[in-house]
């Protein structure tokens, strides 16, 4: 989970650190586990028992990184109706190229995630869930991998609702520089349209971060509830 999960699964945490980690939750948790099944440690049956507690690590990690994903996309979507889509920069956390609006909400959302300790509550879930899945006692149903893939299509929904209402007045600006350009063939659009289009989209993107908390509230809820579905809690 450590690795996948968002903050302390990015590139800007040291591996060390990751590492150091997950021993120190490990000599703090185990006092609070149920009883371990008896296997020897070189066989298939342990082997399968260390393969589904990674699996139920990766679950975690993985949802909350789809999570963060969708802050990230919505501002791609945002920079790109924008005229923003050249200013793209290095994504330490990921190694990629984003939009700098798509780096501004990831890093909002990263700062406020660590700000009401999210980062301790998905600890929480992985203690809880040796209680709900004890090792060696549980198989992972099918359907969890299903509802895993399906947050996908959650991603892409939820980045079009959180940009739809920059996306569609920024539209209106642009069928009105159409009429503009029809009626007045001499103006030139992109001198004037294009600066004017940035700042309309900058103005309604800072109007938008008066209800962010509340949206990223919203967000967050529901990758907790994803996450205490995926592990029965």
């Amino acid at each position: 989970m450590l690795m996948v999960m968002p903050v302390i699964g990015s590139r800007i945490v040291n591996a060390r650190v990751r590492v150091v980690l997950a021993m120190m939750i490990s000599l703090l948790v185990v006092p609070l586990l149920p009883p371990m099944p008896t296997a020897q440690l070189l066989s298939f049956t342990a082997l399968g028992f260390i393969v589904q507690e990674a699996l139920v690590g990766v679950i975690i990690g993985f949802t909350f990184q789809v999570v963060f994903q969708m802050f990230v996309l919505s501002g791609q979507y945002m920079a790109m109706k924008m005229g923003l889509g050249f200013a793209s920069m290095n994504d330490p956390t990921n190694g990629v190229q984003t939009t700098v609006l798509s780096q501004f909400f990831l890093m909002l959302v990263t700062l406020m995630f660590v700000a009401v300790n999210g980062h301790l509550i998905l600890v929480a879930l992985v203690v809880e869930s040796f209680q709900s899945l004890p090792p060696g006692r549980f198989m992972l149903d099918p359907e969890v991998f299903i509802k895993v893939a399906s947050l996908g299509s959650w991603l892409f929904a939820a980045a079009l609702v959180l940009a739809l209402p920059v996306l569609t007045s920024l539209l209106f600006v642009n069928m009105a520089f159409g009429v503009m350009s029809r009626a007045a063939p001499q103006l030139n659009i992109f001198a004037i349209g294009f600066p004017f289009t940035l700042m309309c989209g900058l103005l309604l993107i800072w109007l938008g971060l008066e209800n962010f908390d509340e949206i990223f509230n919203e967000t967050i809820a529901f990758g907790f509830s994803a996450v205490s579905d995926f592990l029965n809690l």
